[in-house]
């Protein structure tokens, strides 16, 4: 087990260096932020002096080498928009769609398994059809569509909730939280459905067929013969071995997410790190860029290392496999 959790921890290492290598060749690939920050009516002396300040008169690999350097330190560069630090940017907007990401996949997991439940045990009933014509839904329809379409019905006519922003949030642990404030948790109910309408659809669709796998094994059949609860042999017997593929895939879903959520983002003008990028890229803010890549990038690979992690545990065969 010891021997398998360094090979992942090594893999992972290997992973996010290549990465910023990727990430840094694309970013230098995109137009010089020369352009953006200084005056069309600058002086040859003048571009120069700010070429070098940026470091941009370095070579290619000298200037991978010095990103690499300060990206081991946790400098990724100031922004050119804000001044500041480009990690402290990307930080100030990452808890807004953590709170965001991780309320749709609540969502999508007090709703999907449910669902998806249901309609394995009882899939030739009328409800359960209706259920799944529902999530092809789920799968079909544009993001920005059913968030315009959110905004139109509970925002516009209805007046229920509000339409854009995050609304009151409150600082605990130094980072502000809207969900823990009545004003907060309103603003967050359009985007979170919106973000998790794709993510529902699909646990529904992967619970069902794992059920209907798993209900006419013997194992199952043999808990029944023995009289076990309904009850039991569906919390016990069945939800527990479909756990395993549900863990893996909501666990990878989690890093896209956040990664994705920049539509939703963007039509709810909620002021998470999606956002953010789309101003960043469309001011060439370089540093911003480059931080938020490697934030993502760092996500994917800690998610992907805690899904391994949870493989492990919840599948005694990979526990078996580890230690030998």
């Amino acid at each position: 087990m010891a021997g398998a959790l360094i090979s992942r921890t090594l893999q992972a290492l290997v992973v996010v260096l290549a990465m910023s290598v990727i990430v840094f060749a694309g970013i230098h690939l995109i137009g010089s932020p020369v352009e953006i920050l200084i005056s069309p009516l600058a002086d040859e002396l003048e571009r120069n002096r700010l070429i070098a300040a940026l470091g941009m008169d370095k070579p290619l690999w000298m200037q991978y080498w010095l990103f690499l350097k300060g990206a081991l330190n946790g400098d990724l560069g100031n922004s050119f928009v804000y001044n500041e630090p480009a990690l402290g940017v990307i930080f100030q907007r990452l808890p807004a769609t953590l709170e965001l990401a991780i309320t749709a996949l609540l969502l999508a997991v007090l709703i999907g398994i449910p669902l998806g439940l249901y309609c394995g045990l009882r899939p030739k009933a009328f409800s359960s059809r209706v259920i799944m014509a529902g999530s092809i839904l789920g799968f079909s329809l544009p993001a920005f569509w059913v968030g315009l379409f959110l905004i139109m019905v509970f925002a516009v006519q209805l007046g229920w909730l509000p339409s854009s922003g995050r609304g009151e949030t409150i600082e605990v642990l130094g980072v502000r939280w809207s969900f823990l404030t009545r004003d907060g948790l309103a603003h967050l109910i359009l985007p979170a459905i919106n973000l998790a309408l794709f993510k529902v659809s699909m646990v529904l669709r992967l619970t069902r067929a794992g059920v209907q796998e798993i209900v006419s094994m013997d194992y199952i059949k043999f808990a029944r013969a023995r009289g076990l609860s309904p009850f039991r042999v569906v919390g016990v017997h069945i939800l527990r071995n479909i756990l395993i593929p549900l863990v893996t895939v909501i666990g990878l879903e989690f890093g896209s997410t956040v990664a994705f959520a920049i539509v939703t983002e963007t039509v709810f003008a909620w002021p998470g790190i999606g956002k953010l990028i789309i101003d960043s890229i469309h001011l060439l803010d370089r540093p911003v860029i480059v931080a938020y890549l490697m934030v993502v990038v760092v996500l994917f690979v800690a998610v992907n290392f805690t899904v391994d992690l949870a493989y492990t545990a919840l599948d005694p065969r990979a526990r078996r496999k580890g230690v030998a």
